[in-house]
């Protein structure tokens, strides 16, 4: 009985949802599906409706005025919502931890290269030209000595990259 009525109710039930649709600003299957949603929970509470054809037709006006009401509620953000790519407190903890190996190991560099590397990687975002000035060192040199610190830094890094 309950198939039968579903499928008798399908065709008045999207004639009813498309007219209503546009002037409430809804989709046409969003009424369809949270129309059928209630349809399901009256049978399994008091069952089928008297007038099957009248109750779909006040559902789907209901649920139509209750979709006007909410978009004069709900109003847009004035800017786009904060950057959800999932940096939540596990990402924000893993990223914190990297960072604090990279700067343990960039302090085990030899030389003038902590300094250089740290400088590199300044919140600040120095130039090449303060950098060499802050170290001592001339502007020309900057580019190899860069060169050689990275590489010492990236086989610092490898064992305890390869160890995980």
């Amino acid at each position: 009985m309950t198939h039968e009525l579903l499928t008798t109710l399908r065709p008045l039930l999207t004639a009813e949802a498309s007219a209503e649709a546009h002037a409430s600003g809804a989709e046409r299957g969003d009424l369809e599906q949270t129309v059928w949603l209630r349809l399901l929970e009256r049978l399994e509470t008091t069952g089928p409706p008297a007038d099957p054809q009248r109750w779909v037709r006040r559902a789907v006006r209901s649920e139509a005025r209750r979709c006007r009401r909410r978009a004069r509620v709900e109003q847009p953000y004035a800017v786009e919502p904060a950057d959800d790519r999932g940096f939540g407190p596990e990402q924000r903890a893993l990223a914190a931890a990297g960072r604090r190996e990279l700067l343990a190991a960039v302090r085990r560099l030899p030389g003038r290269c902590p300094g250089l590397v740290a400088a590199l990687l300044s919140p600040h975002d120095l130039t090449y030209r303060e950098i060499a000035g802050e170290l001592g060192i001339s502007q020309g040199n900057l580019g190899p000595e860069r060169s050689r610190c990275l590489g010492c830094l990236r086989r610092l890094l490898t064992p305890e990259v390869a160890a995980r």
